[in-house]
């Protein structure tokens, strides 16, 4: 008998991620601070679950994908929360991006109630959840990580255990600053192409076709080239993970200079309003101060 899945919060990533769950032919129960998404994803098949104790209680596996720390550790171990309803053995996955040090504090608690943990945030963005080909960076018992991995194969494509728990946390953040100094990178040259009068989408090509390419180059052409930055994956939760990313930086003794400067850009994005808009949404403001018009 297939196993009951859990799936807390239904976000730009959360809601295709629940879908693929139901795809895969997974029972599926679901909870979500907004009502919209819950209604969507109980229309494709699953069940609603009161609260996170309420989830909890039914479940097998239990997946959540939040905002970020507190809202992990409110759900997790406050009023209502998984730690009230969670029956001994529940394998719970954290697949948000939060603090690692977050995570280990999670984990103990609910590992006193016999819960097993994984941390595993994901890389691939909204594109990335519909399509079932996230990049999945998990931390915990390895035991833990196999039984989790039918789960996980329902939702990604690069799937990897990287230690402890925390370990997937580590990682993503290495990712995020690899994302975020591509994307600024992306920015400053195609505004230097721009005010050099060249075609954007011939540059794009051109540049995808060399030592230049990038995943991120090839996922957000389409913004580039029409020059609207609707969310895949928004300046603001970036931002949030830049700021996770100086904390441990600073906590371990590791200097981040590149990812410094581009947390004060996005900083300075938000402070225009602009936080709503797509990562790639760097751009409108490198086009702002080499004095160029933007669509943003």
């Amino acid at each position: 008998m297939a196993q009951t899945v859990g799936m807390i919060g239904l976000g730009i990533m959360g809601k295709p991620m629940a879908k693929n769950l139901i795809k895969a032919g997974l029972p599926v129960i679901v909870h979500s601070r907004s009502q919209g998404p819950v209604d969507e994803v109980v229309g494709a098949g699953a069940k609603r679950g009161a609260s996170p104790k309420d989830v909890a209680a039914q479940v097998d596996v239990l997946i959540t994908m939040l905002p970020n720390s507190p809202e992990v550790e409110e759900v997790a171990l406050g009023r209502d929360g998984i730690i009230e309803g969670a029956r001994k053995g529940l394998l719970f996955l954290d697949m948000s991006t939060i603090s690692p040090l977050v995570s280990q504090k999670v984990g103990k608690a609910l590992g006193q109630k016999g819960v097993r943990m994984l941390d595993a945030p994901v890389s691939g963005g909204e594109k990335g959840a519909i399509d079932a080909a996230l990049s999945i960076m998990v931390g915990g018992e390895k035991a833990d990580f196999d039984a989790a991995l039918p789960i996980f194969q329902a939702l990604g494509k690069t799937i990897t255990h990287l230690g402890p728990l925390g370990a997937g946390g580590f990682t993503k953040l290495a990712n995020q600053i690899i994302v975020a100094v591509n994307l600024t990178a992306l920015g400053e040259a195609l505004t230097l192409a721009k005010k050099a009068g060249l075609d954007r989408a011939l540059t794009l090509k051109a540049l995808g076709g060399g030592l230049a390419g990038s995943k991120c180059l090839e996922q957000k052409t389409p913004n580039y080239v029409a020059g609207t930055y609707n969310p895949g994956f928004k300046i603001d939760l970036h931002f949030k993970d830049l700021g996770l990313i100086m904390e441990s930086g600073r906590a371990l003794g590791v200097p981040l200079p590149c990812t410094a400067i581009v947390q004060e850009l996005f900083s300075a994005l938000r402070v225009k309003g602009r936080g709503g808009l797509d990562h790639s949404g760097v751009i409108t403001l490198l086009e702002e101060l080499a004095g160029l018009p933007n669509q943003s």
